[in-house]
């Protein structure tokens, strides 16, 4: 799998114009009946796009789309993203599911191939406890870092039909470490299992979809069951799992609850590092922007210094661009591990990072913006950056 594909043609007037036209209609669609018309010919447009790794293309879309027109935004969003995880060919439809896993590690985390046994006690949980009865299941051999999944929709769509063929046979799709991206290096991160469903039309995919299920009892079992079974592949970490879903679903959920997971990891870490306890740390809270703004960023001191000894970012996610209730959600993150003292700056900082390591630079009590940096003395194997 590659990181990014060259685009073999960047798509023309016509099919952006095309594409606004069917995304236009179906947002102003009055009746199910008319629903169907447009569906059909939006996603017969995206999957050619898709096909035509015309990347490019489609995002730019998208955007002009936000800018001007929420609605039909929305429904163009939605078909992209359900035809790229999807494959539709002659032998069915394979839909791209992803389990996501918070970690955190003073040491490296893990990115690497996963034993046949795991592979096979995943298979077991997975089937037992998140996919519907019948539903045929393929997976991917690895266990990935952000750095080393699918690079935008078009990938997404290729890696989807790279599946096909394990998830009919209920086999293992190969990839080989070496022929993937490095991985970066963080305190705190995210990984990945990715495995792919074929089902017949009109049957459930998920256990929750069938009688007597829930997500939130599929999420219980997944924690208890799942997490036991990927644990010795990540050990020296901190982990929980995230409730496997269709591919984008699942990765948004992971990053949302990686930004609270973040805060834990962060305060654990320089507990245990700076030999304090959470109530003795402080927190520093700013808005980044670059035209808009972007997300928040959180220094952190001790009470007996204004040295910013760590720092981690708060993205803003999705609908969340006016960023009017992130800081409330940052607080209560840092007072449920422990943290009090907390103070928000309202200057309008601009997205700097250090010209040397390309580390971000974060708010200090002194309304700067600064280079984290530990104590000389508790910075060794410690990784440069929290995530």
């Amino acid at each position: 799998m590659k990181r990014s594909r060259t685009s073999r043609r960047s798509g023309t007037p016509r099919d952006t114009d095309d594409l606004l036209w069917l995304a236009n209609g179906l947002a102003a669609s009055g009746s199910r009946a008319e629903d169907t018309f447009w569906e059909q010919r939006l996603n017969a447009a995206v999957d050619e796009l898709l096909q035509s790794d015309s990347e490019e293309l489609l995002s730019s879309t998208l955007d002009q789309l936000n800018e001007t027109q929420q609605p039909a935004y929305d429904v163009l969003a939605d078909a992209i993203e359900t035809r790229s995880e999807q494959h539709t060919g002659k032998r069915g439809e394979i839909l791209l599911i992803a389990a996501p896993i918070l970690a955190w590690s003073r040491f490296t985390i893990p990115a690497t191939k996963l034993p046949p046994s795991l592979i096979a006690d995943l298979r077991v949980h997975l089937q037992a406890h998140i996919l519907a009865k019948d539903v045929k299941l393929g997976i991917a051999n690895m266990l990935f870092s952000p750095d080393q999944l699918p690079q935008g929709y078009c990938d997404t769509a290729h890696f989807a039909e790279q599946m096909t063929d394990a998830t009919l046979n209920e086999g293992v799709l190969l990839f080989d470490p070496a022929n993937l991206p490095e991985t970066s290096r963080f305190l705190s991160d995210l990984r990945y299992v990715l495995a792919a469903v074929h089902v017949q039309p009109g049957a459930p995919i998920f256990r929750w979809q069938e009688e007597g299920g829930s997500r939130e009892q599929a999420a219980e079992q997944w924690q208890k069951q799942g997490g036991a079974c990927l644990a010795p592949l990540l050990a020296g970490c901190a982990m929980e799992t995230v409730l496997p879903d269709a591919y984008f679903s699942a990765c948004r959920a992971a990053d949302r609850a990686s930004r609270a997971y973040s805060i834990r990891a962060s305060v654990a870490f320089l507990s245990t590092t700076l030999e304090v306890e959470p109530a003795e740390l402080r927190a520093i809270v700013a808005p980044f922007y670059e035209n808009e703004i972007e997300e928040f960023r959180i220094g952190f001191t001790t009470l007996k210094s204004n040295a910013v000894v760590h720092g981690l970012v708060w993205p803003l996610l999705g609908p969340e661009d006016d960023a009017a209730d992130v800081p409330a959600q940052i607080d209560t993150a840092l007072k449920e591990n422990g943290i009090t003292r907390i103070e928000h700056i309202d200057n309008r900082f601009q997205l700097e990072y250090c010209d040397d390591c390309g580390a971000p630079m974060y708010p200090s009590p002194e309304g700067e913006v600064v280079h984290a940096e530990l104590p000389e003395d508790k910075a060794e194997q410690v990784p440069k950056h929290l995530h």
